[in-house]
C-alpha cells in the first residue's frame, strides 16, 4: 500500500469512527430531548386541565351539574354569575365585633349591616352572600390567561381536549361526574414514534389513561388529575 492510499483509508476510516460516535451520542440522546420535550408539553397540558377543572367546578357550584360543552364553559367564565361568601371586617378586630353584636342585639339584620357599611360606617364585621361575575372570581390575576385556549390541546395545531360529562348512579345516588383528555397520540405528535409508543405502553402497564386526564366518569376521584 503506497503512502498515499494509506492516507485515503486513514480519513476513511476516521470519518467511519466519526459517524459511529455520532450515532451512538444520537442513540442516546434521543430518550433525553423526547423526556425534556415530553415533560415541557405535559406541563403546558396540566395547566390547561387545571384550569378546566377549576372552571367545571364552578359551573357544577352553580348549576348543578358538570357540562361537556367547551362553548358552555368559556360562556359561564365570559358572562355568567357565580354566589360567594365575602367576610366584611376583621373579626381580629374587638371594637368592630362589639359593635356589630350590639347593633344585632338591637335587631340589625344582615342587610341592615350592609346598608350600614355601604353608607360609610366601616366599624363593623359580618359574612355575606353575593353574586359576582365569574372572570372577576376565577383566574382574575391570571394575565396570561387566555380562555379560548381552553379548547385545544397544546401543540396540536387546536386540536380539541376531549371533554365529557354524566351524571350516573353510584351507590344509589345520581352523581354528577366530568372528564377531559389529552392522549399523547396528539399531544406528543411530531416526537419520535417509538418513543411514543413506549410512553403509551407504560400508562397501559400502570392501568392509567395514556395521556393526561382529568376526573374521570367511570368513577368519583375527587376530580383528580392521573399526574398527582
Amino acid at each position: 500500500m503506497n503512502k498515499s492510499t494509506k492516507i485515503i483509508v486513514e480519513i476513511v476510516l476516521l470519518l467511519a469512527c466519526i459517524g459511529i460516535v455520532y450515532l451512538i451520542y444520537s442513540s442516546i440522546m434521543q430518550p433525553v430531548r423526547f423526556n425534556k420535550q415530553k415533560a415541557y408539553r405535559e406541563s403546558v397540558a396540566v395547566q390547561r386541565l387545571k384550569d378546566i377543572r377549576t372552571l367545571e367546578v364552578a359551573y357544577k357550584s352553580t348549576t348543578g351539574k358538570y357540562t361537556d360543552n367547551i362553548d358552555s364553559l368559556l360562556n359561564f367564565y365570559s358572562n355568567g354569575k357565580m354566589e360567594v361568601m365575602l367576610q366584611v371586617g376583621s373579626a381580629d378586630d374587638s371594637l368592630a365585633v362589639a359593635n356589630t353584636e350590639q347593633l344585632k342585639k338591637k335587631g340589625a339584620t344582615i342587610e341592615d349591616l350592609k346598608a350600614r357599611y355601604f353608607a360609610g360606617e366601616k366599624n363593623l364585621v359580618f359574612s355575606t352572600r353575593s353574586e359576582i361575575a365569574v372572570k372577576d372570581t376565577i383566574f382574575h390575576n391570571r394575565e396570561d390567561f387566555i380562555p379560548d385556549s381552553l379548547r385545544y390541546i397544546p401543540f396540536s395545531g387546536k386540536k380539541p381536549v376531549v371533554l365529557k360529562a354524566v351524571v350516573k348512579p353510584v351507590s344509589g345516588v345520581e352523581v354528577p361526574l366530568f372528564e377531559a383528555d389529552v392522549p399523547y397520540d396528539i399531544l406528543l405528535k411530531g416526537l419520535d414514534k417509538q418513543l411514543i409508543i413506549n410512553a403509551k405502553a407504560d400508562c397501559r402497564d400502570k392501568n392509567r389513561y395514556e395521556g393526561l386526564q382529568v376526573g374521570s366518569i367511570d368513577s368519583p376521584n375527587n376530580n383528580a388529575g392521573n399526574w398527582e
